[in-house]
């Protein structure tokens, strides 16, 4: 789940953001205040327009939001309010997190790219990296799937080139650091930070 308010650019509209459905296939009912998004066969839910949003809730972000189990609740109540039955539940661990580069192999399709085996704590991740100074053994910073990049971008589980890729091994620019250097690569930490840890920026 990602939610976003930008009051100058779309008005006063909270967007929540639950799952990727082409266009083509998407269908809207309306129950208030709230426009419900999903796939018009299937019936899963692609998201929520929240209209008025400012007559619900104090919002004082604009962007991206950060997610809390009082803000899922107050969205809750929101359905509930405008006539629908649907409850949101969200997955609230770190999405930017300290990664530990077991493994890099040489992409078998594409010479400019690394397959990873990235340990982010609870799993290891298969994460496909175009940056020239990856190496095993690194501590890195791991944008996992559902993340939302500093430059608006949600990480998504993807393939390139044929092989899978789940999550985003980060630069200092990608993370829109002070003073992040102008060459590629991906951001390297000290080795006392631990696999899983969260990441703060």
């Amino acid at each position: 789940m990602n939610a976003f308010y930008n009051p100058e650019g779309v008005g006063d509209t909270l967007l929540i953001s639950l799952n990727d459905i082409p266009r083509e296939e998407i269908a809207f009912e309306r129950y208030g205040d709230v426009v419900k998004i999903f796939h018009k066969d299937t019936k899963e839910t692609a998201g929520y327009n929240i209209f008025n949003a400012s007559s619900y809730l104090s919002i004082e972000e604009s962007g991206a939001i950060a997610l809390s189990e009082s803000f899922v609740q107050d969205v809750n109540e929101i359905l509930v309010r405008n006539g629908l039955k649907d409850e949101l539940t969200v997955d609230l661990s770190p999405k930017f997190v300290v990664g530990y580069v077991e493994e890099k192999e040489k992409h078998p399709n594409a010479d400019k790219l690394s397959v990873c085996k990235v340990n982010v704590g609870s799993e290891t991740l298969q994460i496909v990296c175009g940056a020239p100074n990856v190496e095993a053994g690194q501590k890195v910073v791991v944008a996992k799937v559902g993340a939302v990049m500093p430059s608006g971008m949600i990480i998504k589980d993807a393939e390139l080139r044929g092989v899978a890729s789940s999550g985003m091994i980060c630069s200092a620019k990608e993370l829109n650091l002070p003073d992040a250097p102008k060459e590629k690569g991906i951001l390297v930490l000290d080795d006392g930070r631990k696999a899983g840890e969260a990441f703060t920026f």
